[in-house]
């Protein structure tokens, strides 16, 4: 005697069987599990070495600023400083955009740099077509192997008439779909599983944080799930298991090649970003309208000269107790970060809109919407570089400004010498740069939600789809 729940175990395990007897099946899938093991040692070692320089680099730098000699401050200011970014500790499932927006930012007065010496920069182009990373093996690679594995679950079983045989024994189509997807839901966790199990060792250990591991595990399963659901629906819809394997082919280069590829530049096409040059003439253009300092009859200095010698109760900067020049120059520093700050909010708006512009076509591509959730939860976003960015500009602002301060209360306002200097036990008193990273779930919850959903989505509507398609089967056997 059957029972209708055995059924579809049975038509698990029958799948399962005839995908062990497969040796091509199995050499494709334990190179896959070999690649994703190599990626993922591969990633662990390849972050904490990076890790372990840029904290070198950093601590260099450091020693080198306190090191230097007795000095003017604003020389101290053009001297500048060195920081380097940290990565996330999921940085070594995904690297996200860390190899090429930058990962070095120069502070120094009167100009706001962005990240430089980016990996991409100064490695070949082999990197630009991605690294060997566990996020492009699992996004990339891994539904390729299921679409070769499941392409021919139904259709071949149809073309051998083995089908229906299964029906004529009272096997129902509903049945049988059921068992085949339950087949390759079981491969799809066998696939992750290496990856997926050094992200639950690492979160276990506390070497990673809990909630975005578990998410980020749970988002790569539903992702594959939405490969394998495709497969056996197209293997349901199709006659034959060519056809199948075509369909599936050309649906995988549409996904995962050509829209992440093409997508970007049509965002950019469409809401184009002014170039580094282009910004930096627009700043200077503006700057020129604030005022200049060095001209005594410019407007808005010819107040704050008079504001100050107000505020001191005095005729004239020569009877400041402080250095005239050192408040100027705290000034112009203040006006020109209040003109970065804003240059630099609008280029995050601008890419804001553009990433905005690209997560819509998740609904037409699941890998957008795995790849953002997956730099999300890894921290390695476009966003959480940005928050990178702007905790350097306030470090940056108060170091400079330190700087001018020193200028103003250390430096004599009259008859200070040819080349006035201050003591080098100064540098030292001067904070260095802490970079506190953000909470994920903070800072990219809505789009973490987003893109749960939109994945969520894909897989319930290829498993309706599935389920008409096993109708159809059933109403024409």
């Amino acid at each position: 005697m059957n029972f209708p729940g055995t059924k579809v175990p049975r038509v698990a395990a029958e799948e399962w069987r005839a995908l062990v007897r497969n040796r091509v099946a199995m050499i494709a899938s334990l190179t896959l599990a070999a690649l994703l093991v190599t990626s993922a040692l591969l990633g662990v070692e390849q972050r904490n070495a990076t890790q372990a320089a840029r904290a070198r680099y950093q601590a260099t730098a450091d020693e080198t600023f306190d090191a230097q000699p007795d000095r003017h401050p604003h020389r101290m200011v053009h001297y500048g400083q060195f920081v380097f970014r940290p990565l996330s500790t999921l940085a070594f499932i995904d690297p996200g955009v860390d190899g090429f927006t930058g990962n070095t930012v120069f502070l120094e007065g009167h100009r706001q740099n962005s990240a430089n010496f980016s990996e991409a920069r100064q490695s070949s182009l082999l990197l630009r077509f991605g690294q060997l990373t566990p996020a492009f093996v699992l996004q990339t690679l891994a539904p390729l192997l299921i679409i070769f594995l499941a392409f021919g679950a139904v259709a071949r079983e149809r073309e051998q008439g083995t089908l229906r045989l299964l029906v004529a024994q009272g096997l129902r189509p509903s049945e049988f779909a059921a068992g085949k997807l339950l087949a390759h839901v079981g491969v799809v966790a066998a696939i992750a599983a290496p990856a997926l199990l050094v992200l639950v060792a690492a979160a276990l250990a506390g070497l990673a944080p809990p909630v975005p591991s578990l998410l980020m595990a749970s988002g790569y399963l539903v992702y594959l799930s939405i490969w394998a659901a495709t497969a056996l629906l197209v293997s349901l819809l199709v006659r034959r298991a060519r056809d199948s394997l075509l369909v599936l082919v050309a649906a995988w280069m549409g996904v995962v090649i050509l829209a992440p590829r093409i997508l970007p530049e049509l965002a950019v096409a469409r809401l184009p970003t002014p170039t580094r040059i282009e910004t930096d003439v627009a700043i200077h253009h503006e700057l020129k309208q604030i005022g200049d300092s060095h001209n005594p009859d410019d407007p808005y200095f010819s107040e704050f000269k008079a504001k100050t010698l107000a505020r001191y109760g005095v005729e004239k900067v020569e009877q400041l107790p402080v250095q005239w020049a050192g408040l100027v120059g705290m000034e112009g520093e203040r006006l020109t970060s209040g003109l970065f700050d804003r240059h630099a909010r609008e280029a995050f708006a601008r890419e804001a809109e553009q990433n905005r512009l690209v997560r819509r076509f998740g609904v037409i591509s699941p890998l957008i919407a795995m790849r953002q959730l997956s730099m999300s939860l890894a921290a390695t976003d476009t966003e959480s570089h940005q928050d990178f960015l702007e905790q350097v500009e306030r470090h940056r602002y108060a170091f400079v400004q330190a700087l001018n301060l020193l200028q103003v209360t250390k430096i004599p306002n009259q008859n200070a010498g040819a080349d006035p200097r201050i003591s080098a036990d100064h540098w030292k008193t001067l904070p260095g740069f802490t970079y506190r990273p953000p909470d994920v779930l903070l800072l990219a919850g809505g789009r973490i939600r987003d893109n749960l959903l939109v994945l969520m989505g894909w897989l319930a509507v290829l498993l309706v789809g599935c389920g008409l398609a096993a109708r159809r089967l059933e109403a024409t056997r």
